[in-house]
């Protein structure tokens, strides 16, 4: 069904930052959405150069929803049950013309970067659950094995979305989760580690709409109770999921050197001065580190490849 357009809202009025071509305006809306899609591969979520599709799962039952933003008339369609809460949130998920002041801080790179990409926002999806499993699967591995993974679990967990998209599927039913046991997901290639935190959260999926809607500090603090669900996790999710432009991963095997590579010219950091660098740029230290993904420069390397370990390693 074809929804009453929930519009994206212009970019009238972009504070400090310059004049923003239509090319440059589509291509910054598609950076939002595009940490919704995890890889190619993804079965719940396909995007385009101006168009994301992405199926849900919702409080009133299953949905799919297509946000088009190629023209001024933003096109939003929506089906099954779940519908208008999903014409809403994919609206949402491209950050809906929020714009973001230029952060405050010393590093000229940053203050570029943001002037050049005000509308590079974090969007909301609502949706913990569709942000948590992938998430909790990219726990302690590469990406490659982990887009991989997760792929794998929604194509066998996953049910064939609401519309007219053929292979599109819903994430994992988390009833269905909540009952596996441990060892079902090892052929997978996830330990009972993993394994035990996604169903952790699938048990605690029934409270994630209300934990969406609280102040971050809040949403944060609830998500740590869910056990195998770390600081790490709850950096990833918080963004995508709740709109936190603050929210940063710690733990993470990559940005420290990031950070510290490009704010402070050290070609290695730990989270501590990962943070000690981004505190300045505090409400925006989330959106400063997709700024640094976007136009940093990458660490140097000083050693061998991090290794995929063989599952009993674990």
């Amino acid at each position: 069904m074809t929804m009453p357009a929930p519009t994206i809202a212009p970019p009238s009025a972009v504070s400090r930052s310059a004049a923003l071509t239509p090319a440059a305006e589509l291509k910054q809306i598609r950076a939002n959405v595009s940490w919704y899609r995890r890889g190619r591969g993804d079965p719940t979520t396909r995007l385009g150069p101006t168009w994301m599709l992405r199926a849900m799962r919702t409080p009133d039952g299953p949905a799919t929803a297509l946000v088009d933003w190629s023209s001024q008339e933003r096109r939003v369609e929506a089906w099954g049950p779940g519908a208008d809460h999903a014409a809403a949130a994919i609206v949402a998920m491209t950050g809906n013309g929020k714009v973001l002041d230029i952060p405050d801080g010393p590093h000229p790179l940053v203050t570029e970067a943001a002037r050049r990409n005000p509308l590079l926002a974090a969007g909301a999806s609502g949706d913990l659950y569709h942000s948590l499993i992938p998430a909790v699967v990219e726990q302690r591995i590469t990406a490659r094995e982990a887009l991989q993974q997760y792929a794998i679990l929604v194509r066998r967990l996953g049910e064939p979305a609401p519309g007219p998209h053929p292979g599109l599927l819903l994430p994992p039913d988390p009833r269905r989760l909540a009952r596996l046991p441990t060892w079902w997901f090892h052929p997978i290639g996830i330990e009972r580690k993993r394994a035990a935190a996604l169903i952790a959260v699938a048990r605690a999926s029934h409270h994630f709409w209300d934990w969406a809607g609280l102040p971050h500090a809040e949403t944060a603090a609830k998500l740590a109770l869910i056990s195998g669900v770390g600081p790490w996790t709850i950096g990833i999710v918080m963004g995508p999921a709740c709109g936190d432009d603050d929210a940063v991963a710690v733990g993470d095997y990559h940005l420290p050197n990031l950070v510290a590579w490009n704010l402070a010219g050290e070609p290695r950091g730990d989270d501590a001065r990962m943070l000690e660098l981004l505190e300045p740029y505090r409400p925006q230290r989330g959106r400063v580190l997709r700024l640094l993904g976007m136009v940093g420069r990458r660490a140097p390397a000083f050693g061998p490849r991090r290794r995929i370990l063989p599952m009993h390693l674990y």
